[in-house]
Formats: C-alpha cells, structure tokens, sequence
C-alpha cells in the first residue's frame, strides 16, 4: 500500500470539527490510495452531515472519490436552507436536546424525542425507518452509516439552537398545533373535557383549551403563555415565509 499526500483546505464554518492546526489554510495531508474522500474527510474529525460538497482541483467530487497524489481539496458547508428528501420534514432529538425539542414540537415541527440514551445504533435505526432528520451534538451517532440525515447541533443555547436548525433547514411552521410533551397533534377541547387535569383556579379562570389527540395533556393560555409567545412571535418573525 503506497502514501500519497494530498492538499486539504477546510471551511471556516467547519474549523471547528478539525485540529486548531488544520483550521485556518492549505494543509497537506497523508492519504494510503484506498481510502475514500469521505472517509479522509471523518478522518479529520469532520462528519459527512454537514459537508455540502468536496471540490478537488477545482471540480466536485463525490464522497466515494479515491483522492490521488498531489490534488487540492476543499471541503465546503452545507447550503443554506438546505435541502433534504421528504416534505414536511421530520426530525429526532436524542437525549441532551430535550429544551429544543419542546421548541420545535412548540412551532408545530414534527419533532420525535428520546428522553433515555436508547445508544447510538437504536437512533441511527430509528431516523433511517421513520426518514427523520438526526439532530446531535454526537459527531459518533453523525458518522453512522444508516442515518436517513443529519445535522450537528452547534450551539449549546437553546435560543440558538433554535435559531440554527430553522435557518438550516427551513421547516414549515404551524405554531401551537403538536403537544410539547409527546408531538402529538392538538385538538380544541372543552372545559369539561379536561376537567380532572385543572385546578380550581385554573377551571375559574381559562375558558379557551387544547388537548393532545396522543396522549390527552390539556394546554390552556397559563403562566408560562407569555415566555412560549415571545419564541413563537420571534421564530415567524424570521423564518415564516412572506409570500
């Protein structure tokens, strides 16, 4: 097995997954001629759900593309709003990405949440069997094969989390129609239907009421309604479309 070496510029947005030495400039890098471009690439710490294309001298190149000797590689950031198979969009969250996951399900994304660490190969199966986009901040579960899509979650803000997976991936908005805690889909509903879940002061004071079609949770506009407005009125602001 013969060593090459190839040239290697990495995208400022990307600077982040590589060695503070490979962040700024053109590096050369040691490659065996058997490995793919992909593979070199994950090598470097960068995983393939965030790589928009990979330019050798000058013209794309799929992730398979055995680089050769002496050629030039850019590696460049998904577009944006990026383009995934599948509309409306799905997505799954695992388990440090609860707070976002109620954001989303809040603005009506269909947002699938697991609140246990079911492991990597149990959320790999489940977005490529459901065609959810895998939400992480795990360059591990990223790299997985099986993956139906992914995106590395930059930021550990939910505000700006929020912010990130909205501009990326531009998924349609229907504010207040899923249930925060299960996404399920909302229906109106009665004060007599959620009865037993309100207090006195509570079946004194609302009128107006939601219920979950899942799993029968009662939303009504309650303390916390002014904080979860100012998320919605901010999200349509910037991301809802204006024709």
């Amino acid at each position: 097995m013969s060593t090459s070496e190839i040239h290697v510029e990495v995208a400022p947005d990307l600077a982040l997954f590589v060695p503070h030495a490979r962040r700024t400039g053109v590096h050369p890098l040691a490659v065996d001629g058997v490995s793919t471009l992909g593979h070199v690439v994950e090598s470097l710490g960068v995983p393939l759900t965030e790589v928009g294309a990979l330019v050798v001298d000058g013209r794309e190149a799929p992730f398979s593309h055995i680089p050769a000797h002496g050629e030039s590689v850019s590696v460049r950031p998904v577009a944006r709003p990026q383009r995934v198979p599948g509309a409306p969009l799905r997505f799954l969250l695992d388990v440090h990405l609860g707070t976002l996951a109620r954001r989303m399900r809040l603005l009506g994304v269909d947002t699938a949440y697991e609140s246990t660490d079911i492991g990597d190969p149990a959320l790999a199966a489940r977005s490529a069997a459901e065609r959810r986009v895998m939400l992480s901040r795990d360059r591990g579960l990223l790299r997985r094969r099986e993956l139906w899509a992914g995106g590395y979650v930059y930021s550990t803000r939910p505000d700006d989390q929020l912010r990130d997976v909205l501009a990326r991936f531009a998924p349609e908005l229907r504010p207040w129609t899923r249930c925060t805690a299960c996404n399920g889909l909302l229906r109106q509903a009665t004060k007599e239907e959620v009865a037993d879940q309100l207090e006195h002061g509570t079946h004194r004071s609302y009128d107006v009421f939601a219920q979950c079609r899942e799993c029968g949770r009662a939303y009504w506009k309650g303390a916390h309604h002014e904080q979860l407005e100012t998320i919605v009125e901010r999200a349509m602001a910037e991301f809802a479309p204006t024709d």
